[in-house]
């Protein structure tokens, strides 16, 4: 079966209720709606060819094939809609998108709001600061501390500097585009974000002359795919999509793929082992 994938579309005008189950839906009408983040490198971005691009973006890419084949579609439209930090769990709940590939770190408070599919990458808070200063966290303290605003990483940063009973200031970013141009202009002390995209950007963006990455990471995150909650149909179609893909090696593929000559750390390697789920 083949599908019709449009790389990129505005969330301005899709519905914004979704009363029947996913997979009735999308077999309906054959229209597959995809969030993804713009600014989440190397799991979800827009390219230099302003298409979806990244690690999550490829698993999709992949479900919507299965989805087409699985309910016989012959142009199934997979939709790229880009979503934010703020607005996507919302627009998972509201059926404004099917499914969300992205960086999405799965939290009890999250599945509150949504379902998440089994683990697609385990990653941590990295930490980023310049090559004399020191990597505790009591080095930061009376300094500003930069991260990407609305995230797992600004909770878990706030909640450690909490617990430590260190003072800091904490400087919200709306992109960490925006939080890594403000490293390199002095504005900021230190700058936390997923270890994932700390490695693309500090390395794509040469900044090892001058800042270093601290060999220790603030937490451990399991991410995965945010789905509508209570669609079990769905869902565990999307599992099976996901656990196949580690099964024949695809996982390990689209890593090596996104991050290239970059070693996954041992959590990613033992997901990798223990992920694929017995049919």
């Amino acid at each position: 079966m083949r599908f019709l994938l449009t790389s990129l579309a505005l969330a301005t005008t899709l519905a914004t209720a979704a009363p029947a189950q996913t997979l009735d839906r999308i077999r309906e009408t054959g229209q597959f709606n995809i969030g993804f983040r713009a600014d989440a490198v190397p799991l979800s971005y827009i390219n230099t060819e302003e298409q979806p691009a990244g690690y999550s973006v490829l698993i999709c890419d992949r479900i919507a094939q299965s989805l087409a084949n699985e309910l016989e579609i012959d142009n199934l439209n997979a939709t790229f809609v880009s979503v934010d930090t703020e607005d996507r769990f919302d627009k998972i709940a509201s059926g404004e998108i099917d499914i969300l590939c992205g960086a999405a770190t799965i939290t009890l408070e999250r599945r509150e709001e949504v379902d998440f599919s089994i683990p697609t990458y385990v990653d941590g808070t990295a930490l980023l600061l310049p090559k004399e200063g020191g990597e505790n966290l009591s080095d930061l303290a009376g300094k500003k501390v930069g991260m990407r605003g609305a995230t797992t990483t600004e909770t878990a940063v706030r909640n450690s500097f909490e617990q430590a009973g260190i003072e800091a200031e904490m400087v919200p970013f709306v992109s960490h585009q925006d939080g890594f141009k403000a490293m390199v202009d002095g504005e900021i002390d230190a700058y936390f974000a997923d270890q994932s995209i700390m490695l693309v950007s500090f390395a794509g963006g040469k900044m090892q002359d001058n800042f270093k990455m601290s060999d220790q990471i603030l937490t451990i995150e399991k991410h995965g795919l945010a789905l509508t909650r209570g669609d079990t149909e769905f869902r565990l179609f999307v599992d099976q999509v996901i656990s196949g893909l580690y099964e024949d090696g695809s996982m390990e593929k689209f890593f090596e793929t996104t991050l290239p000559g970059v070693e996954p750390g041992g959590a990613l390697q033992a997901l990798h082992i223990i992920a694929p789920t017995l049919p």
